[in-house]
């Protein structure tokens, strides 16, 4: 495997590590007194403001037109979609939902790309749905759209493979640029779903103490987890097809999972167990045939 791949295959595994994580921070602004659908405004503008700098630095890409901003506008357009699912429905059916992400990819790298449906990857999105179904099953039943916290779960996915699509196709602006993208876009999108949600009485609009005083705490946490989460995120599909990429981020439901067993006391049994390796295999079959077949030419 090419170098630049090896380090995309590590953002990508590195980006999924960050986003399963992200629950944490999350729970802790609702505990801070922001009601869901604020705090996640708040974890989406904070880093999305620090990332105005480089929006300026690289202004001259603003300039080539909406076409080649697209892919980290829909990547971040999908990323708040995500979020509004969480919301609107329940966690495991919008993580299903949008983790049919690699399939929606992979055909598009086919269709678009003219990238081969090779058997291993067949196989990987066989191992990662069936890990997938393995965990939610007894929560979800059968991962059919049934209310708009639903849709926002599925739409995002499709979004999200598009946006991958263009980010890996669109050489003429900087990954940060598209980095910048996502993070505004997704703030954005994100206030809009929080104003929706104030609107129809689901939540209030927090005040002054509730919003600065988590600050201490989480300025930190978005330059460390958030900021170098979300460059990893976008510079993963700048060099990978779009449905590795999505089944890399598989990694994501795995330290979610972990890490609220630990930390939450959520439910980690048999069906974790068993599905949680599924995950993993899943987004290691492609990097793993790869490696083999590099090491078998030298």
């Amino acid at each position: 495997m090419a170098e630049g791949n090896s380090r995309a295959v590590l953002s990508g595994l590195f980006a999924g590590l960050c986003w399963g994580i992200f629950w944490l921070p999350l729970r802790m602004l609702e505990q801070a007194g922001l009601d869901a659908p604020w705090a996640m405004v708040v974890f989406m503008v904070l880093p999305a403001l620090m990332s105005l700098p480089v929006m300026w630095v690289l202004r001259a890409d603003y300039g080539q037109g909406l076409r080649p901003l697209l892919g980290g506008v829909l990547a971040g357009v999908a990323f708040a979609l995500y979020a509004a699912g969480l919301l609107y429905t329940e966690v495991v059916r919008a993580v299903l939902l949008f983790y049919m992400t690699p399939i929606w990819g992979f055909l598009l790298g086919w269709i678009f790309l003219g990238d081969r449906m090779t058997w291993y990857r067949w196989l990987s999105i066989g191992v990662g749905l069936m890990g997938l179904v393995v965990i939610f099953a007894d929560d979800t039943g059968l991962p059919l759209p049934r209310n708009a916290g639903d849709w926002c779960g599925l739409v995002s996915g499709m979004f999200w493979a598009v946006g991958c699509t263009l980010i890996l196709t669109e050489r003429r602006v900087h990954i940060l640029t598209h980095a910048v993208n996502f993070l505004v876009v997704g703030a954005i999108v994100a206030v809009l779903v929080a104003g929706l949600a104030t609107a129809q009485g689901i939540a209030a609009v927090p005040d002054r103490d509730a919003v600065l005083s988590p600050m201490v705490w989480f300025l930190p946490v978005a330059l460390i987890l958030i900021l170098p989460g979300s460059f990893a995120t976008i510079y993963a599909p700048s060099r990978l097809n779009p449905g590795l990429v999505g089944l890399l981020f598989m990694t994501e439901i795995v330290v979610a999972t972990v890490t609220a067993a630990l930390w939450a006391g959520e439910r980690f049994g048999v069906q974790e167990v068993v599905g949680l390796p599924l995950i993993l295999s899943a987004g290691l079959i492609e990097p793993a045939v790869m490696a083999w077949r590099a090491r078998r030419v030298i």
